[in-house]
């Protein structure tokens, strides 16, 4: 742990939900929930008005409907995610050249290779401040919550503790003083499971926690997660801040509108997958030992298993069989909702003819029928020839009525129009880099 508060953690505030309050004005101030649009859909970010009604990530699009029925509920618009995040990230940067990104609206910044007189508290704060300040006006309005403190785990820590659009600084020498009230919850990877562990062993803060010796953490919870654990509970953290974080992982998945029961037709959606995650390593100059399957039966319960190879491969053909062959262990006679595929234990070099040469027999693929694409996803951009840019407010039999405003109008008029009108039409978005 560090003797001086040098290390920043940046969250972007409800981030998909509060881009599209920025670009939709009608719809802020009010519940808005990005993903969940269909009956099997999941949430992916709920903004705070829709939170004070229980509405939370990971959430069932149909609970949350349950829950807050009067919300707005959105598809989501990725390329507007990856370009405010593009934006976010370049103002870190140009703050420290130690930033490493956690996620589109997530990021740690080492405040100790930035060009600043001093460390001293007074001073990352402001720095902290002037930030935050930077980032809303970058965003077009967007709030960030900022932590920082002597290491990742208590930046991190702090950065919750002020939401949203806050900041918390950890004074040098305060970290046990933070820490001790808190639950274990705080401590990243203290899941339900290792929670209700700790519980039973009377352990239920971290001043709890401190006072249990690391052997009978190891006995409790096994010798990485009881050592990880013991070293957390005295806020000791070293790990640095590193600007271009390795891809652990590569993986491919889908959720279906209804439950797939049809094994060859679950077969042929696995061999897919391999042969996109195969085709992702090959463009990465990567591959992997490892082969996950994952399974999210109709209860929502979610499986995985693991095979892992003696020599690392980037082959989609022997990533599939493998994938199949792990499906064949499970229980899947009452539905499945989500299928994926994965490969970790990346490494730059591939073994050949791992498995030999493959029959046309054996890569036989089944053909799958598309899913129904839906034209008008609630909240996609569109432009109307006459009217200009707006969004899809709703669609159904056949017509799609659309709010005509953008992030510099004030709330414009909602109008219907058949689904099929040439005058109304979806832009593309912007390439990716």
């Amino acid at each position: 742990m560090r003797d001086t508060a040098s290390i920043l953690h940046l969250d972007l505030d409800a981030f998909f939900a509060a881009v599209e309050q920025r670009d939709k004005p009608s719809l802020r101030g009010k519940p808005v929930i990005v993903g969940g649009t269909g009956g099997r859909g999941v949430v992916a970010t709920a903004s705070y008005e829709a939170r004070r009604y229980g509405v939370g990530s990971a959430m069932s699009g149909r609970e949350a409907r349950a829950r807050c029925p009067h919300a707005a509920f959105l598809s989501g618009r990725f390329h507007a995610y990856r370009e405010t995040s593009r934006q976010v990230m370049q103002v870190l940067r140009d703050l420290s050249p130690l930033v490493e990104p956690l996620s589109l609206d997530e990021a740690f910044v080492d405040l100790a290779a930035a060009d600043l007189p001093d460390l001293e508290v007074a001073t990352v704060t402001e720095v902290g401040e002037r930030l935050r300040a930077r980032v809303q006006e970058v965003t077009g309005g967007l709030t960030a919550t900022v932590g920082i403190a002597s290491s990742k785990f208590l930046a991190k820590v702090a950065s919750e503790l002020d939401k949203p659009d806050g900041m918390t600084v950890v004074p040098p020498g305060t970290e046990l003083d933070l820490l001790r009230p808190m639950t274990v919850h705080v401590i990243p990877g203290v899941g339900p499971a290792t929670a209700e562990r700790l519980r039973r062993a009377g352990i239920h803060t971290i001043a709890e926690l401190e006072l249990v010796t690391e052997d009978e953490l190891v006995r409790l919870l096994g010798q990485a997660q009881g050592h990880g654990l013991w070293q957390l509970a005295r806020a000791q953290d070293s790990r640095p801040v590193v600007a271009e974080r390795e891809a652990k992982s590569v993986s491919v998945e889908g959720t279906y509108d209804s439950d797939l029961t049809d094994r060859r037709l679950m077969e042929g959606l696995l061999t897919r997958q391999a042969r996109e995650v195969g085709t992702r390593l090959r463009k990465s100059g990567l591959s992997g030992r490892t082969v996950t399957i994952k399974v999210r039966l109709h209860d929502f319960t979610t499986l995985s298993r693991s095979s892992t190879l003696s020599s690392p491969t980037d082959d989609g053909g022997t990533i599939g069989r493998i994938a199949r062959s792990l499906l064949a262990d499970l229980d899947t006679t009452g539905g499945v909702r989500l299928l994926g595929v994965g490969v970790s234990g990346l490494a730059d070099w591939v073994q050949e003819d791992l498995f030999g040469e493959t029959t046309d027999e054996e890569e036989a693929e089944v053909v799958l029928p598309e899913p129904p694409r839906r034209a008008w996803p609630p909240g996609a951009d569109v432009v109307h020839d006459d009217l200009g840019p707006g969004w899809v407010w709703g669609s159904g039999a056949g017509v799609v009525t659309v709010r005509f405003e953008t992030a510099d109008t004030p709330p414009g008029p909602v109008r219907s129009f058949r689904a099929d009108d040439p005058a109304l039409r979806r832009p593309e978005p912007p390439a990716e880099d």
